[in-house]
């Protein structure tokens, strides 16, 4: 069984806590001038290189391999690292605006654009009004 919670979510960074079993791992992301890189316990596995708006926003991770390479458990690590245009406070607007993490059974971890609830549509204009203006009724 595997479970993950983010930590933390901030201008080019994102950290986010996995236990498998009776092992806790450390999940980060880390945006830098011309390089994304995906660490694992502080070891790189993942990078991605080029400019802001080409570069890699899907990455397969396996955790827990024995010495020999062998077995783990594969996982999706996907982020939305679009900047939010419409934010006027300079740390919201680049700060990646989703994250998910998923096996091969579900989802561990969905949050900001990649939930799949902010992808429904309103049935109603005031379901829409509500959501634009981020209205709690």
């Amino acid at each position: 069984m595997m479970k993950a919670e983010l930590i933390r979510i901030a201008n080019g960074a994102i950290d986010i806590k996995v236990v498998t079993d009776k092992t806790m791992h450390i999940l980060q992301w880390r945006r830098h001038m011309f390089r994304d890189e995906v660490l694992l316990d502080g070891k790189r596995q993942q990078v991605s290189r080029g400019l802001m708006w080409g570069r890699e926003t899907i990455y397969g991770l396996v955790f827990g391999r024995d010495e020999d390479g062998e077995g783990g458990s594969k996982l999706i690590f996907t982020i939305d690292s679009r900047h939010d245009w419409n934010s006027l406070d300079l740390d919201e607007y680049s700060r990646p605006r989703g994250v998910r993490l998923e096996d091969a059974d579900n989802a561990l971890l969905v949050f900001g654009t990649l939930d799949p609830k902010e992808m429904e549509k309103p049935s109603t204009f005031m379901e829409a009004l509500k959501k634009n203006l981020g209205m709690q009724w």
